[in-house]
């Protein structure tokens, strides 16, 4: 925002860009996908690097269009040995992600695990090394934290009792009835399949979505000749895409409450990155291989 961005395009930037995170491993979603599909999730979490790293530059490119049309951006360069300069002072910091993908991969510690570790971690770098963190602001920090949790956690609840109505008044079987009477073409059933899911996930949270459909949507899809792999992948991109899309969107709630902008102006601001995400989701939904080929190796 200091550089001339308008506020509702920046928190919208950043609800959508979150969204990757389901995508690209590790991703709770992926876990209880390939729970719930009896799916290897280690397969899970390698099919997603491709189409994540397909949708990471795809909204690249948007930011990068939408900086030239506005004049936004500022002209500073920087040299390599600024570069070289930032990266040292920033290492310690680098080094988190690292630290947390290697001990879930190396099975040191679970993804819960890793968020208490994170956490610890980062106030140790903050309040010790690069002393940003005071014992004053680390008030004001945890306040904030359990602010936002609270919102996250409100929405979450009630998305999930909303995904156990749905099952008690039968639903989901009654939708399986209809595309198993209905369609004849895999086509047809994929593009269907797509847009039940991004309903779903407008009102419905990843994890409930995730138990509620898979029994009903999978063996239809394998029917149909599809991967399961490639079908799980295409589930998460499009619930990854309710993370930032109205009414239960917990990406936008979470901007809302941290910059301060309306939900209103938020929904309308992220309709570009709903686009340019669904058009990824058409992309993955009709290649396969970008989902199959690096399990495959």
């Amino acid at each position: 925002m200091r550089k001339g961005y308008p506020g509702s395009y920046a928190a919208a930037n950043q609800a959508a860009s979150g969204a990757l995170g389901v995508i690209i491993p590790p991703s709770i979603p992926l876990i209880l996908y390939g729970i719930a599909a009896n799916v290897s999730v280690g397969d899970m979490f390698i099919a997603g690097i491709l189409p994540g790293i397909l949708v990471t530059l795809t909204l690249l490119l948007f930011a990068y269009f939408f900086a030239k049309a506005n004049g936004l951006g500022g002209n500073e360069k920087s040299s390599l040995k600024d570069v070289l300069h930032a990266g040292r002072k920033a290492i310690l910091a680098i080094l988190m992600p690292i630290i947390i993908l290697g001990g879930i991969y190396g099975g040191i510690f679970t993804p819960t695990e890793a968020a208490v570790i994170a956490v610890a971690y980062s106030f140790m770098i903050g309040f010790v090394i690069y002393r940003e963190i005071t014992l004053n602001s680390l008030v004001s920090i945890l306040k904030q934290s359990a602010v936002t949790t609270a919102v996250v956690l409100s929405i979450i609840g009630a998305a999930g009792l909303y995904g156990r109505i749905l099952q008690r008044l039968r639903v989901p079987d009654m939708i399986s009835d209809f595309v198993i009477s209905a369609i004849d073409s895999p086509l047809l059933f994929i593009l269907l399949a797509n847009l039940l899911l991004l309903v779903a996930g407008m009102f419905i949270e990843a994890a409930a979505a995730i138990l509620i459909f898979v029994p009903i949507l999978l063996p239809i899809a394998i029917g149909y000749g599809f991967d399961p792999v490639h079908f799980g992948i295409i589930m998460v991109v499009n619930l990854a895409m309710g993370m930032f899309t109205p009414p239960v969107g917990l990406n936008l709630f979470v901007a809302s409450q941290i910059t301060q902008i309306g939900i209103a102006r938020l929904a309308w601001a992220v309709m570009p990155f709903v686009g340019i995400v669904l058009i990824n989701l058409l992309i993955i939904s009709l290649l396969p291989f970008l989902s199959t080929w690096l399990p495959s190796l």
